[in-house]
């Protein structure tokens, strides 16, 4: 495949122009809150796990010995990022071959059939070992719908935002998502607080993952009546009249350097965010000695710097570029990650600091990466073709990230290793073309046959 980028003058040829933005099938709204709401349901589904381990892990597994019980917990949620490539693969072609819509409203019930397991999960105590495997498949089915969803999401809608406010526009992805995060957290805070300790540990972790699971079908009502881009149907069109289908994998292989570069480009990204957004709450309690209170405060107030900031790098990734912010928000998250990291074994407010400032460094390129990964590909192999390695490099860093940061055990040593990922993320973007403003509706490379 060639490479496809925007000319350096930032100019298009006329029939490019004139053909670049075909007429909207339906409002911007619409499709900002189709993509959002099950997006947001995911990270909601997804985040609470890691948040409420801590409560469950002795439900799941043999509590004579409570680190042994959460280390085993945050193996499955390890084992769930494991499914996130065969999600990708599978939502990958449904999105390629059948459509993103479709991709998008299977993702979603399966992450919600996923929450409802977890709520109705029998204690290791009632059913022994078999908690455990429900659990684990429950983490599966999850892992297999995240895997989907988050490239399904930022692949439709990149094909149906403006070119020019393409980075604006995708930053959505993760202020919706950081919104279902926020309200996971925040009913984690709502319950630690009216609930004790012992009726969080036998019952109040199940609510979340029944509401996740009851929520699933409004999502799947407002994605009923989503309609496919214009650049995904004329890509359709073409592929019939010119027989010119390829399997996903053969693409794949076709593409693999450009692959290469979305896992290795995601490496750093995806550690850090788990890091300071994710598993922050948990880490804080069990390894730091802050209050259930003081952890879920904290994490919610850094949660909510990213979502203010989210928009602004993204509308600035539309006027200076992609890399410039992905690459300076990355290495701010490197040069500060261990200074901040001994700051946070302090007292409250300098938790709330550490948080706002890395994952406020982490937005510039969050922001703007659904468009950044969708201008790396065609419209024929969109959503597979980024979304099969970026899964992949989720489960090989970010799934394992809070695994590893607690079997290592000293926040030093752990935080050496996510710098090392930063640095190579930063390395690779360096040495990638610009894709800012990239004509979607006008990338299909003519050469795809096997």
């Amino acid at each position: 495949m060639r490479e496809q980028s925007t000319p350096p003058n930032g100019s298009h040829t006329a029939a490019s122009v004139g053909a670049a933005e075909p007429a909207a099938k339906q409002s911007s709204m619409k499709t900002i809150l189709g993509t959002g709401v099950g997006n947001g349901l995911e990270w909601f589904d997804w985040n609470i796990y890691a948040s409420f381990a801590v409560y469950f892990s002795a439900q799941a597994f043999n509590d004579d010995d409570p680190t042994s019980a959460f280390l085993q917990t945050m193996a499955i949620f390890a084992v769930g990022f494991v499914a996130r490539p065969f999600g990708g693969f599978v939502f990958g072609w449904i999105g390629d071959r059948i459509g993103r819509k479709h991709a998008l409203t299977v993702a979603v019930l399966a992450a919600s059939f996923g929450s409802l397991l977890i709520a109705a999960l029998p204690t290791y105590d009632q059913v022994g070992v078999w908690s455990s495997v429900i659990l684990l498949v429950a983490r599966l089915v999850q892992g297999l719908a995240h895997g989907g969803e988050l490239p399904s999401a930022q692949t439709y809608l990149a094909e149906h935002s403006p070119r020019e406010h393409r980075g604006l526009w995708a930053s959505s992805i993760y202020v919706t998502g950081t919104i279902g995060l926020l309200a996971g957290l925040l009913l984690g805070l709502i319950l630690s607080s009216i609930l004790t300790e012992s009726q969080m540990s036998a019952w109040g972790w199940r609510i979340p993952f029944a509401i996740g699971a009851v929520l699933g079908l409004m999502a799947l009502w407002i994605r009923s009546s989503m309609e496919e881009s214009d650049v995904f149907e004329e890509e359709q069109q073409r592929q019939q009249q010119e027989e010119a289908k390829v399997n996903v994998l053969v693409a794949l292989w076709q593409d693999r350097s450009r692959a290469l570069r979305v896992i290795f480009m995601t490496a750093g990204l995806t550690v850090a965010y788990y890091i300071w957004s994710v598993s922050i709450a948990a880490l804080a309690k069990q390894n730091l000695g802050y209050t259930d209170q003081e952890a879920f405060l904290a994490s919610m107030i850094g949660n909510i710097a990213l979502i203010l900031a989210l928009p602004v790098w993204g509308a600035l990734s539309d006027r200076i570029g992609r890399r410039p912010c992905a690459i300076g928000g990355l290495l701010g998250t490197a040069v500060l990650y261990i200074p901040l990291i001994l700051l946070i074994q302090g007292e409250f407010w300098q938790l709330v600091v550490a948080i706002v400032v890395q994952l406020v460094l982490l937005a510039g390129m969050l922001s703007h990466a659904p468009a950044m990964y969708a201008e790396m590909f065609s419209t024929g192999n969109r959503a597979s073709g980024f979304g099969i390695p970026y899964a992949i490099a989720i489960a090989l860093f970010g799934g394992t990230a809070p695994y590893l940061n607690t079997w290592v055990g000293d926040q030093i040593q752990f935080g050496v290793y996510v710098v090392a990922l930063l640095v190579v993320s930063c390395a690779v973007m360096a040495f990638m073309p610009e894709t800012k403003g990239k004509d979607l509706a006008h990338d299909t490379p003519r050469s795809h046959h096997p």
